[in-house]
């Protein structure tokens, strides 16, 4: 009876946020030929919605499963770190976004170049990041979720299928609008309840976490930590730039407001936001340390299950299946842009239906990402693993940017190799050969990549001034 009531909650919840996104959608007119209308809302969002949207995008299944499942104090510092690029792209990049009126992140690159390979080759690589990384792990952490705290007996990659048929509706038929208006609703859900439930927790531990080991409930990692104390000087402050400053994912939200100012009130109120988190991804994780020990992954939805009476653990089921499809239609939705607006408008066809090469997009990333799940199910700790695979496309992007904004006359082919040169050698940092902590990896990669490009660029390449080049860097 319980479970019927659970469920009966978690369905009707559901249900009702679809509804009213739909609602609110229906009436507005959309041109299947504009990339703006479709991937970036047409321009109007509210700072209120672009806050909402951007969290619920980054406050997925996999930070909050994965972060409870590291089940110790030390992995909140990805979300404190978080607030140095939220501000860093609020106070510096947007402006240069908005600026050069971009629909993608990647499109800078080519306004600064005139070249419009770069800007394909940093899309291809975020693509692929988001096929075979991201899509994946948001799809079986909320289906790990679903299926520890209602303690289902189907597989992980059924509910998977149930996630992306949904998430690819969202993506597919409402574009960036029904995205974040169903982001909003639920980001309320999201932050309440989780409150909520790190306070039963703790409630159920009658606030006493002794007994929990002291590298647990430390800020101070060792070296055999997730976290060494000393990556925080070197490879994190770079991973929170590339991820809030230049990821789409994360970026087309505020390049989606109505103005600079509407997407610099919402990132800061993201900042806001971010000093909260850590009593929703961490604490209720190092609490179910004390009542069962070491279980990983599934520490969060079984805490969840145990403490919750039925009607609410059906609520909060609601809106974390709400976050799990955030994060996925999200980017769904950056993934159609990137193509729809980096290769297919630039190489095949100007004039394309932008809608109807989105939806294709959109189904052809909806079954990699299913079909990789069970790969994803055999990793130890989901949320290092996922920041371990990111280095491999996030370093060489983001060395592509600085070199854009910060470096006079870099050669656009020196840029290009540059990507390459960058990926292959934290690939061999991470398979073949890691003398230091992968964080550590992803600084030198990132240091590396742009030593590289400014030698080829002044030694190999013809240099080019890009008249462009100086409006940004005065």
């Amino acid at each position: 009876m319980e479970q019927i009531v659970q469920l009966a909650i978690f369905f009707g919840l559901t249900s009702t946020v679809g509804l009213i996104t739909y609602l609110k959608c229906r009436n507005i007119k959309r041109d299947s030929s504009d990339s703006r209308d479709y991937f970036l809302a047409g321009g109007g969002l509210s700072w209120v919605v672009v806050a909402g949207s951007l969290m619920m995008t980054n406050i997925s299944a996999e930070q909050i499963v994965g972060m409870n499942g590291a089940q110790a104090l030390l992995v909140a510092w990805w979300e404190i770190a978080a607030a140095v690029g939220l501000i860093i792209l609020a106070k510096w990049l947007i402006p240069i976004y908005y600026k050069y009126n971009c629909t993608t992140t990647t499109e800078l690159l080519e306004r600064k170049y005139n070249d419009k390979g770069i800007r394909a080759m940093v899309s291809v690589l975020f693509m692929l990041g988001y096929a075979f990384i991201l899509l994946p792990v948001v799809l079986y952490t909320g289906s790990l979720f679903m299926k520890s705290m209602f303690g289902l007996q189907i597989p992980v990659t059924l509910l998977a299928i149930i996630f992306a048929v949904v998430g690819a509706v969202y993506a597919i038929f409402g574009g960036l609008r029904a995205i974040a208006i169903s982001d909003s609703l639920n980001g309320i859900g999201l932050i309440l309840m989780g409150i909520v439930v790190s306070f039963l927790a703790m409630n159920a531990v009658n606030w006493d976490l002794s007994g929990v080991p002291i590298e647990r409930i430390t800020l101070i990692g060792d070296n055999q930590s997730d976290i060494p104390w000393h990556t925080l000087l070197t490879g994190m402050i770079f991973i929170q730039i590339f991820y809030w400053g230049t990821n789409m994912v994360i970026t087309q939200r505020a390049l989606a407001a109505k103005s600079v100012k509407e997407a610099q009130k919402g990132l800061y109120a993201a900042v806001i936001m971010k000093l909260i988190v850590p009593i929703i991804v961490v604490l209720p994780g190092i609490v179910a340390f004390k009542l069962y020990g070491d279980v990983g992954d599934v520490a969060y939805g079984r805490l969840v299950g145990d403490i919750l009476p039925p009607w609410l653990s059906g609520a909060f089921a609601a809106v974390i299946a709400g976050a799990v499809l955030s994060s996925f239609n999200s980017c769904l939705n950056s993934a159609a842009a990137l193509y729809t607006c980096d290769i297919h408008q630039n190489y095949v066809n100007p004039n394309a239906d932008v809608r109807k090469i989105g939806t294709r997009v959109a189904l052809v990333f909806t079954l990699i990402s299913v079909v990789l799940v069970p790969i994803f199910a055999k990793s130890e700790s989901i949320i290092s693993l996922l920041q371990q695979l990111n280095g491999l496309y996030s370093m060489p992007v983001l060395a592509a940017f600085i070199c854009a904004l910060v470096f006079k006359n870099v050669h656009a082919n020196a840029i290009k190799l540059g990507l390459i040169f960058g990926v292959l050698i934290y690939a061999i940092f991470t398979f073949i050969w890691s003398p230091f902590h992968f964080i550590h990896m992803m600084a030198i990669t990132l240091v590396a990549t742009i030593t590289v490009t400014l030698l080829l660029s002044k030694f190999v390449f013809a240099q080019r001034t890009d008249p462009q080049l100086a409006a940004v860097e005065s």
